[in-house]
């Protein structure tokens, strides 16, 4: 529990010092009038509140993330807080802040555009079809988890789960469609309350139950591999892929986007950007410490579970355990309202990116309805492979993990240019480039080695992406120095 409670107050601290620093390097500009005050067009520029903003931020990007991917890299060992801990504070917080300032500064440009700036069209290109092939994954993943909790409290098993799905789809739509600010204005708010609650309920429950859950001094092995809770996944590049939104995600520089079109001010962007993924690695933390608790402190007995259990049994589980049954449902709708408000934006997000490369006016509902109804198509293909595959969810939750960190290595990549030419202070681009290229080593060696890429040796992985980095960080050099001498 020590090493749980020091993760959090590294949070805290990585928020006030570090984030102040970046925050320094981009060099906010507090008078420069925002796309929402500029382009105000009633649809989605729409100046909002401060506290509305993050509200709003921190829901699109919490998704089952922060939940699901905590637990399930719990398993791994102690080791799981410094990947959120660092991985939050140097590279995840970093990453949203800096993707979210550039594109207030370019009118609220959609991730492709930003990415095209600074990576040349043909990047751009690719980066369209790579985040719409992410933000569909996201839709289908984040139907079909919360449908299934959201049956299992109703009762009456698939029946149930397909009418939830259907409902949760229909509101995607109207999310999707509508104005920002008469649906995901409105109700964000209240789910956000419900996710707040959720993480605050169960830290109380943590700090008086006090499991004896592993230290980081305990030893930062593969913990999992040696009780035989997990087998054929090695820390590097696992464990780097399992916890994405709790340390760092590229879907969230997809969602960003959405925000920097109702801030009315470049000082509402370390709370916003920053702050928000600092109170997503919180919720991570907590999720790791009782994933901890449950697979290695005899949690799962003690609830009746099974070692084995799926993480929405674990969420199930311990929280009817902890809560009781009110504060149970509390809890347990904190985490389905979590992945819902990241499916309904990540729709949004979708229309906004295809609008924005075809240059198409959002005004009208039959526009936005031309772009969306094709995106819900897709979206339900995929949701039909969920449920018809005994594996399907898995399978495309691990080509979901894949791609939502490889987009981030993009993300990174293009910040980096843009600190290159714009950054204050001496070697500014750095605070980039690290994360960068070791991202680019974990998608790497991930696609190497996993069963659902190439399938080598797990003992490539490692020296695979010690290759990869040195060379990734080579390569940015070379362009630095040819850019200054062009």
């Amino acid at each position: 529990m020590y090493s749980f409670l020091l993760s959090i107050l590294a949070l805290v601290l990585g928020y006030i010092f570090y984030g102040r620093f970046v925050e320094r390097v981009f060099s906010p500009d507090f008078s420069r009038p925002t796309p929402a005050t500029v382009r105000n067009d009633g649809i989605d520029y729409i100046p909002m509140p401060a506290w509305k903003v993050y509200m709003i931020q921190f829901l699109n990007i919490a998704g089952t993330g922060p939940i699901f991917g905590a637990i399930m890299g719990a398993k791994f060992g102690p080791s799981a807080y410094l990947w959120v801990v660092l991985g939050c504070i140097f590279a995840g917080a970093m990453h949203d802040y800096l993707s979210g300032m550039i594109s207030l500064r370019n009118g609220g440009e959609s991730l492709p555009d930003t990415i095209g700036r600074y990576l040349g069209n043909r990047t751009r290109t690719v980066m369209l079809c790579f985040s719409l092939l992410v933000l569909i994954l996201v839709g289908a993943v984040f139907v079909y988890s919360p449908a299934i909790l959201l049956g299992n409290i109703s009762g009456s098993g698939s029946y149930s789960t397909m009418i939830w799905i259907g409902v949760i789809f229909l509101y995607y739509v109207l999310a999707a469609i509508l104005p920002i600010d008469k649906v995901v204005g409105k109700i964000y708010p209240f789910f956000a309350a419900a996710l707040l609650f959720m993480a605050a309920a169960l830290l109380v429950c943590l700090l008086v139950k006090w499991p004896a859950i592993p230290e980081i001094w305990d030893g930062l092995g593969n913990l999992g591999a040696e009780k035989g809770i997990i087998s054929g996944q090695n820390i590097f590049p696992c464990l780097f892929i399992t916890i994405a939104c709790g340390a760092i995600s590229g879907f969230h520089a997809t969602q960003s986007p959405m925000m920097a079109r109702c801030m009315t001010s470049e000082k509402l962007g370390r709370p916003v950007f920053y702050g928000s993924m600092i109170t997503e690695g919180v919720v991570a933390l907590v999720w790791t410490a009782i994933g901890s608790y449950f697979f290695f402190d005899g949690g799962a007995e003690a609830v009746g579970s099974s070692l084995t259990a799926a993480a929405p049994a674990v969420v199930a589980s311990v929280s009817k355990s902890w809560l009781g049954a009110v504060g149970g449902i509390l809890a347990i709708i904190g985490v389905i309202v979590a992945p819902i408000t990241s499916g309904d934006t990540a729709f949004r997000s979708a229309r906004l990116i295809i609008a924005d490369f075809l240059h198409s006016d959002q005004k009208p509902v039959r526009n936005r309805l031309l772009i969306c109804v094709p995106l819900f198509v897709l979206s339900g293909l995929m949701l039909w492979f969920n449920i018809a595959n005994e594996d399907g969810f898995n399978i495309i939750w691990r080509y979901f993990g894949w791609a939502n960190q490889t987009l981030s290595i993009f993300t990174l990549w293009a910040i980096s240019v843009y600190l290159t030419r714009n950054g204050k202070g001496r070697f500014p681009y750095m605070i980039a480039v690290i994360p960068a290229a070791f991202m680019t080593a974990v998608c790497f060696s991930y696609i190497l080695t996993a069963r659902i890429g190439f399938g080598l040796d797990q003992r490539f992985a490692l020296p695979a992406g010690i290759a990869i980095f040195v060379l990734s960080i080579a390569l940015f050099f070379i362009w630095k120095l040819k850019a200054v001498k062009g």
